[in-house]
């Protein structure tokens, strides 16, 4: 199918605490399987055109959302007082796939900090979807924020747990393509600071997956690029150890980066998530 045949659209609804969500899809004509993407920390579901567009031309209702506090949705840039409401955002936005697409098996697909998001989902709300795929995911953040500093961001954050501080993020780890780079430097919707309560939060949140992966239920596909400064591979090798799940699997990739989807070699990224959720509806 050719992406000129795919519908676009943009849309918006109520999250978790009455904010706005903003959210994008691509429909083909007739969609076999649907598919909700989870974006990283500060970048937004615009994004995701390249994956998306390919998905959906193979027959997949993708969709799509900015988190809040991202893109065009409403909170505080680079903000969330409690971890758990990503979880509740995420469990609004599969109700309305599940309501718009009857039927459909759904995949739930999760990067970086969406990575981590969607491990928690799977494992504390045990959704009811067919498979889940994870993209160097932030399973492991030590290394980004030291117990040391961890002690002193939770001390700090009683008193102003909006101050922000900076990120850090080495762009030249996001991709091998300098227009990957470029593109995001120049991109009006991508920030560069969190606050202390995200900061404090997404620690929580890995930590609490901790040999937690034998709680997931469902096939989860670990994806990772072995050149990835960004997001530690050894998260992913070491939460894909602990998986039990029928169909889960390990995939990473040499001399790919943190965007493993946007990466020049994407294309096979993406025939790859798409043989092994071809695989999974034959067994």
């Amino acid at each position: 199918m050719h992406t000129s045949q795919l519908r676009r659209s943009e849309s918006s609804l109520e999250g978790s605490g009455g904010l706005c969500l903003f959210r994008r899809t691509w429909l083909p004509p007739e969609p076999q399987r649907a598919m909700l993407i989870i974006h990283g920390f500060a970048e937004h579901s615009g994004r995701y055109e390249a994956p998306s567009a390919w998905f959906a031309a193979r027959g997949c209702a993708v969709h799509a959302y900015d988190q809040r506090g991202h893109g065009r949705s409403d909170g505080t840039r680079g903000h969330v007082e409690r971890f758990d409401e990503f979880l509740d955002d995420a469990a609004i936005l599969l109700d309305a796939v599940k309501s718009e697409h009857p039927g459909l098996p759904v995949v739930l697909v999760g990067h970086s900090m969406g990575g981590l998001i969607l491990a928690s989902f799977l494992r504390e709300r045990r959704p009811a979807v067919a498979a889940a795929v994870s993209s160097c995911a932030a399973f492991k953040l030590d290394e980004a924020l030291p117990a040391w500093r961890l002690q002193v961001a939770r001390l700090a954050r009683r008193v102003t747990p909006r101050a922000s501080i900076a990120a850090n993020l080495p762009l030249a780890g996001l991709s091998k393509d300098p227009e990957v780079i470029r593109q995001y430097e120049e991109d009006p919707l991508v920030f560069h600071k969190l606050t202390l309560s995200l900061a404090v939060e997404m620690f929580d949140a890995a930590h609490r997956l901790h040999g937690g992966a034998g709680d997931v239920e469902v096939p989860l596909l670990v994806l990772h690029g072995e050149d990835d400064p960004i997001a530690p591979l050894e998260g992913s090798q070491t939460f894909a150890a602990g998986l039990t799940s029928t169909g889960s699997a390990l995939r990473t990739y040499p001399g790919l980066r943190h965007e493993i989807f946007n990466e020049p070699e994407a294309e096979t990224v993406y025939a790859d998530v798409l043989a092994w959720l071809d695989k999974l509806d034959t067994r």
